[in-house]
């Protein structure tokens, strides 16, 4: 397998219909691979297969929630490549939020990756790799989401773990920083948006918002370095370090 390319390569991502997952796949395919994108939308899907404009492009409606539906998911893809998990999608709030919003991030954003790994592993390549997703608040966070925050860290350390269990198959996590998408936020209204990327600016050291195709360029790093396992990198403007 080349380090610098996904030429010939099939890959899995999990809430690919659009922002970074849709990124990823876009230049997975400019690379020369092929891609499964899986999502709950399946009105979503197509419009990703139609704006990709390829044929090189599966998809599969899937609620990644539902871990027998990950099962039957990864037994009729069969072999791959690699794994990318950014799908999600959650609540965040302080530690007196109740407990469903509490207990969102891990529901949607933690369990389904550690059973989308599961169930995909046994079908991975030896010489594959899975890419996690956390989030810069992990490292970072604000006083407004806790149980968000424990979320990524939790997410980072599972990925440490599972570079150890799985190899050769490598894992890594990105963990982004705020990134422009078309992600519906809960149903905020765009003003709430554009406050929220407003403010991102002036807590980051590059003093901007990133972009998915960005994120994605990490994403792809990590799927064709073969000499990076157990890392966990940051697309984040620096927000890290402020």
């Amino acid at each position: 397998m080349s380090t610098i390319s996904l030429k010939n390569q099939r890959i899995v991502i999990i809430g690919g219909s659009s922002g970074i997952g849709l990124a990823t796949a876009q230049q997975a395919i400019e690379q020369g691979a092929t891609v499964v994108l899986a999502g709950r939308s399946k009105e979503k899907l197509l419009h990703a297969q139609q704006h990709l404009g390829s044929d090189a492009v599966e998809i599969y409606p899937l609620d990644n929630r539902d871990e027998q539906q990950l099962q039957a998911f990864f037994e009729h893809v069969g072999s791959f490549d690699h794994l990318f998990t950014p799908g999600a999608s959650y609540v965040r709030g302080p530690i007196s939020s109740s407990s469903e919003i509490a207990h969102s991030c891990f529901n949607a954003k933690f369990w389904p990756q550690y059973n989308a790994v599961k169930y995909a592993s046994p079908h991975i390549n030896p010489t594959g790799s899975i890419v996690l997703m956390s989030g810069a608040f992990g490292q970072r966070p604000l006083a407004d989401g806790a149980s968000y925050a424990a979320c990524n860290g939790a997410i980072e350390s599972l990925g440490k773990a599972l570079a150890v269990e799985l190899s050769p198959i490598r894992v890594n996590v990105i963990s982004p920083g705020t990134i422009r998408t078309s992600f519906n936020w809960e149903g905020a209204k765009q003003e709430v948006r554009d406050e929220s990327y407003d403010h991102y600016t002036k807590i980051n050291i590059v003093g901007r918002v990133g972009t998915a195709a960005e994120a994605a360029h990490t994403t792809i790093y990590l799927m064709t370095n073969n000499y990076t396992t157990g890392s966990t990198l940051f697309p984040d403007g620096g927000y890290i370090l402020r």
